[in-house]
């Protein structure tokens, strides 16, 4: 863990660099002369003075939303070569889609030439602590729970959107002019050069898809993952995995374990339950349906900041920190494999699949801490349990 004690360089955090600390302030100054050399290094490399721990995707990878089939389902440039783990491939992008609506409050890495959060920097470098979310924070007009309640109608409408020969591309689109239609601006949108509004996870994919022009085909199981950010500043996150048409039994068993998986974790938070306990739930319901568990990724605290304290491993012996207490908003969501929890990342250095091909799935939910139990603030409306129903993510 970070100490307060220790300084971060400002200027590493501004570059977008990883933080470098100092013991104080006259260690600061004593070698700040020789340190300073890496800012202009790092400015060299980029060519606009900003560069990213995160590549930005390389060229190649775009076409206009009028150009031909055979044109926008071509391989993008990173592909050429590229050893697949699966059957899933990529195709091209469409141009990103703007912020049409001016009421819509931007996040701090909106315009960042690297998509790079400073205010994630910042809590990283000095913050120790899970936040506790009062009353005033949770309650009104553009606050925390109406964040996640716009995150949940901006899903239910990319839900409906999804079926057989539509493209990921165009579920992006309902995504993003959902966030538009209710002043939200879509959370993953330029968040470290991410180039779209809404991750879609598609068969062997576990997370952080990008949507492009290829279709969706029968039998696919997707998976959509939103984000939005309010007026008042808060983030609410959540996502659901569909079944495309006659998806087979291991694609349904795959779904149903994940979503179980969820289901059980949230029926243990509540305050005093520690946060690494949750991974083993989660192992024994995927283990019982011969399930694996995605251990790269995590659920995150959420709220202010998009990712922040604490982390919530989801697989068995994780050594995840911290005590659950009334008040604390975090996300579980669990990456449930069909075959082996290890994965890889493709060329574009975003999309997750599973090392050996097979499928994966994933469920959401933002959720509070209450004085007994937990409020799922992304849930359903008259669904403050999660129930299992296949005809809800059927398509």
């Amino acid at each position: 863990n970070v100490t307060s004690k220790r300084l971060a360089c400002p200027k590493c955090m501004q570059l977008g660099l990883p933080p470098v600390y100092f013991c104080g302030q006259a260690c600061f100054k004593k070698n700040y002369n020789q340190h300073k050399q890496i800012h202009t290094i790092a400015k060299q490399m980029s060519g606009t003075g900003i560069t990213s721990t995160r590549k930005t995707p390389p060229d190649g990878i775009t076409c206009p939303l009028d150009a031909t089939v055979e044109t926008k389902m071509s391989l993008p440039a990173w592909a050429h070569g590229y050893s697949f783990t699966g059957q899933l491939r990529p195709a091209l992008l469409s141009p990103k889609r703007p912020v049409t609506n001016k009421s819509v409050r931007l996040t701090d890495y909106a315009k960042h030439p690297a998509g790079v959060s400073d205010s994630e920097q910042r809590d990283r470098a000095s913050n120790n602590s899970i936040r506790v979310y009062g009353p005033d924070e949770l309650e009104g007009e553009c606050n925390l729970r109406y964040a996640c309640a716009m995150g949940r109608e901006v899903l239910d409408a990319g839900g409906k959107a999804c079926r057989v020969g539509v493209t990921t591309d165009e579920i992006d689109r309902v995504i993003h002019e959902a966030c538009m239609e209710r002043d939200c601006y879509p959370s993953p949108l330029n968040y470290y050069n991410f180039p779209k509004s809404v991750c879609t996870s598609v068969n062997e994919v576990i997370c952080h898809g990008i949507p492009d022009y290829r279709e969706i085909q029968d039998g696919d199981i997707v998976n959509i993952d939103v984000t939005t950010y309010s007026r008042g500043g808060y983030h609410g996150d959540l996502n659901e995995t569909f079944c495309v048409g006659n998806v087979d039994a291991d694609g349904r068993r795959v779904v149903q374990t994940a979503f179980e998986c969820l289901q059980s974790a949230l029926a243990m938070v509540k305050p005093g339950t520690l946060y690494r306990d949750l991974g083993s739930t989660i192992h024994r319901v995927a283990q019982a349906n011969k399930c694996s568990v995605v251990r790269t990724y995590c659920g995150h605290g959420i709220g202010s900041l998009f990712h922040t304290a604490p982390n919530v491993p989801h697989y068995h012996k994780n050594k995840a920190k911290g005590v659950m207490k009334e008040g604390h908003v975090f996300t579980v969501e669990p990456m449930i494999n069909l075959g082996h929890y290890d994965d890889t990342t493709w060329g574009d250095n975003w999309t997750a699949v599973t090392r050996d091909g097979k499928r994966s799935a994933q469920f959401e939910h933002t959720v509070l801490v209450t004085k007994d139990g937990c409020e799922i603030l992304t849930a359903r409306e008259n669904e403050p349990v999660m129930k299992w129903d296949p005809d809800l993510i059927q398509r």
